[in-house]
């Protein structure tokens, strides 16, 4: 019976195992040497990344913080030599044109991401390439289809500028909406089947409540995309130094003001384009904090 009872440490699987911690040993001071200075090249190129970021910010707030004046919330945009200018028609026409390709865009954009989501094939396949090149493509180009397909025919307005912002959100709705319902477990799906449930009253009930996260953060990250285009309104919705709601005749935004008035050699202008630049990056800003927050919040009340 002793004979047949064997030594450990003649065992070649316990050898091995002996040799490669040893190995491991001997070389567990290079390791932690190399993954230090992988740490402090990963924060120097997160630094690299941040810095920039902060002083754009910080630059803006400086030049811009002395536009933010009553008259500059209150009054209409004003030629050189008029006095109390503002931004007042530029803020309603930006908030008007992004909702209307809010109110189009979102829901258009979450039914075909939802239909991505639900169903494969080639057709699928086309249109999730199609919004994948429709990401990429130069705004330019969108104002000029925009211009082509609206302005020639109907002239310059706020409907104009909406569609072609909505063309620059739309495909990122569509991304977004896929991946936060692609995100929702498939066992919750199955679940509401199994128990007699439709699939649609399943997709209503279950499978959007628990995509909501991801749906918000998408559609405020499209949203602050489409707000700060400026290609687009330039040659969809021309601008105009007068007070207009309505959509169907020209507009004026914040971005057509920081392009138009950032070149003029009037200190007064370009104050207040600084101030226009100012407040167009605290609302991109706030839209993407807050989606995240906002996201943050929802999957935990979920859980």
């Amino acid at each position: 019976m002793s004979a047949m009872t064997l030594d450990p440490l003649s065992d070649p699987i316990l050898e091995r195992r002996q040799k490669i911690q040893e190995i491991a040993q001997a070389s567990v001071g290079r390791r932690k040497a190399y993954s230090k200075i992988f740490i402090v090249v990963c924060w120097v190129f997160l630094a690299l990344a941040v810095v920039p970021l902060i002083a754009v910010i910080v630059y803006t707030f400086a030049k811009g913080i002395a536009a933010w004046t009553p008259d500059f919330f209150t009054q209409v945009t004003k030629p050189e030599g008029i006095p109390n200018g503002g931004v007042w028609n530029a803020i309603v026409g930006t908030f008007v044109i992004g909702l209307i390709a809010t109110l189009v865009t979102v829901p258009l954009g979450l039914l075909v991401g939802l239909g991505l989501a639900q169903f494969e094939g080639k057709l699928a396949g086309v249109v999730r390439f199609a919004a994948d090149v429709m990401t990429g493509v130069p705004s330019i180009l969108i104002g000029i289809f925009g211009y082509i397909a609206l302005v020639t025919r109907f002239g310059y307005s706020g409907l104009a500028g909406a569609f072609a912002i909505g063309l620059i959100m739309l495909p990122i709705m569509i991304r977004a909406g896929e991946t936060a319902i692609r995100g929702v477990p498939p066992q919750l799906q199955e679940a509401g089947i199994a128990l007699g449930a439709r699939k649609f009253i399943v997709t209503r009930r279950v499978v959007l409540p628990a995509a909501l996260p991801g749906i918000i953060t998408g559609s405020l990250l499209a949203v602050a995309r489409g707000i700060g285009e400026t290609a687009p309104l330039l040659l969809t919705i021309f601008g105009t130094q007068f007070f207009n709601s309505n959509p169907t005749k020209p507009m004026e935004a914040l971005p057509l003001v920081i392009y138009n008035y950032s070149s003029q050699p009037y200190s007064d202008l370009v104050q207040i384009a600084w101030g226009a630049a100012l407040l167009l990056m605290m609302a991109v800003l706030v839209l993407n904090i807050g989606s995240r927050v906002l996201a943050g919040f929802l999957q935990r009340e979920r859980q």
